[in-house]
């Protein structure tokens, strides 16, 4: 679970960067973490029950608006997100204006 919390706040991040940088934005910040939780399985075993990734960050050129739907779509399309589409992925947001 270790190893996916890394690939998907990473995967994240640059996908949020690219989306930054195609909107025009400047001076981008980010920090974003991925915490997995892991629980028992009822056919054996274990599986991953949820992902909560948390984003912080400021880019001259956006407000907070802009950021946290930047930061949705880059959730969405993020191939990480993809490949977890059976796992419950939650997102928080938090905007430091440049």
């Amino acid at each position: 679970e270790e190893l996916i919390a890394m690939a998907h706040s990473a995967c994240l991040a640059m996908q949020l960067s690219a989306l930054i940088s195609e909107h025009g934005a400047t001076s981008v910040q980010l920090d974003v973490t991925a915490e997995v939780a892991l629980g028992p399985d009822p056919a054996g075993g274990f599986r991953l029950m949820g992902i909560d990734l948390a984003v912080t960050g400021s880019a001259a050129g956006l407000d907070a608006g802009a950021f946290a739907e930047l930061t949705e779509t880059a959730k969405r399309i993020c191939p990480v997100s993809k490949a977890l589409t059976g796992v419950e992925i939650s997102l928080a947001t938090t905007f430091v204006p440049a």
